[in-house]
């Protein structure tokens, strides 16, 4: 039984898992040494963070919802890299697809929230497909590099969303920039509820059904990217472009398309944020979760089982940083940020710097004498 292996001889097993993990350990020994420079003990410290992160019911729930947003915008990262672009805009998709969701939940006043969820989720895609098309019929049409104009609309996001919600959507009489709140009826439901349905009691917690959502939309992308002729064709045209069109693959139509698809995926945060936990739209309450989605689909390794897989990791980073620096006067919330950034930089920039050493551990030796004449 053969062995699937990389060019370099490493195993593919290999590069999706033993690579990320050592990445991830060594991410661990150098906030350790942050943590000890400080003056603290790096063990009790991480080992808070990860009970505060999973230890507890209430943690676990926090840790999922964080999770939640950032399987959406991871997915959203990795659809546009499978085509090769670099999509740095999910940031703003996810805030104009929020308000395609917000603008349902505020006009289905009455529906139950079954009946509001499958229109809130075709209003968020869309509306974040809108915004993600735009910056890819610009690259593909006419020449503009992705990562530019995708900031640009971050921003144009930014601003659309401070006249909007100072203004068009702003409550009557309320001074903080945000909508009036949703009826009751369209609340995505929670553990609470769910826990109650069981004939369990439990208090408020974050976490609720877009959970179930964005896991569809992992499966959803993993059959689409890698089952489909269209996941084929964006493969094709990630892997060269060139190749793709002198096999007759229309790339501009492809990219513009993976464009479209990608900020719909990051479009659906607002379903977590807005119909699951906030139930009113407001300024910023993607909360850098689509710059979070980049280190995620790196770090996941484009996969959908890997961006679940580390979108939990930083949800329980981010979790797990708050409960610090609760407990943990010394120790400031930006030790948290330092932490995340130390885990991107091995996951991302430093991804590959312990491979060659681990292809000379796993590559398999030559029989003796086997390169002799008989």
């Amino acid at each position: 039984m053969s062995v699937s292996t990389n060019t370099d001889g490493l195993p593919r097993w290999a590069t999706l898992a033993l690579l990320p993990a050592i990445n991830l350990g060594a991410a661990l020994v150098v906030s350790s040494l942050v943590i000890l420079a400080i003056g603290q003990d790096p063990v009790s410290a991480l080992a808070f963070m990860v009970k505060g992160a999973v230890g507890t019911g209430t943690g676990l729930s926090y840790t999922l919802y964080y999770a939640t947003s950032l399987i959406f915008t991871g997915l959203a990262v990795a659809v546009a890299n499978h085509t090769g672009l670099f999509n740095i805009g999910g940031e703003g998709q996810a805030y104009i697809g929020g308000l395609g969701t917000g603008l349902v939940c505020l006009a289905l006043t009455g529906w139950p929230w079954y009946a509001v969820l499958p229109v809130a989720v075709l209003a968020g895609a869309l509306f974040g497909a809108v915004w993600g098309l735009i910056p890819g019929y610009l690259q593909a049409y006419r020449g503009s590099h992705i990562v530019i104009t995708t900031i640009m609309f971050n921003f144009l996001a930014s601003a659309l969303m401070v006249y909007l919600l100072g203004g068009p959507l702003l409550e009557h009489g309320q001074m903080a920039p945000e909508s009036r709140e949703f009826a009751e009826s369209t609340f995505l439901p929670g553990v609470k509820e769910i826990a109650a349905a069981l004939g369990y009691r439990t208090s408020t917690l974050p976490l609720n059904l877009s959970l179930v959502v964005a896991l569809l939309c992992a499966v959803g992308v993993w059959f689409f990217i890698w089952h489909t002729r269209w996941g084929f064709q964006m493969r094709t045209v990630g892997a060269n472009d060139a190749a793709a069109r002198y096999a007759g693959i229309n790339a501009r139509t492809t990219i513009v398309v993976a464009m479209a698809l990608s900020g719909a995926l990051a479009g659906l945060v607002g379903i977590n944020e807005l119909q699951g936990v906030q139930h009113r739209v407001t300024l910023n309450f993607q909360a850098g979760m689509g710059f979070t989605g980049i280190a995620v689909a790196l770090m996941g390794r484009g996969h959908p089982v890997g961006i679940v897989l580390s979108s939990l990791l930083f949800g329980a980073l981010y979790q797990g940083g708050a409960e610090l620096s609760f407990e943990y006067n010394e120790i400031s919330p930006r030790l948290v940020v330092v932490i995340q950034g130390v885990v991107i930089l091995f996951s991302g920039a430093l991804e590959h710097m312990f491979r060659p050493a681990l292809v000379r551990l796993l590559k398999p030796k030559a029989p003796a004498g086997a390169g002799q004449r008989a």
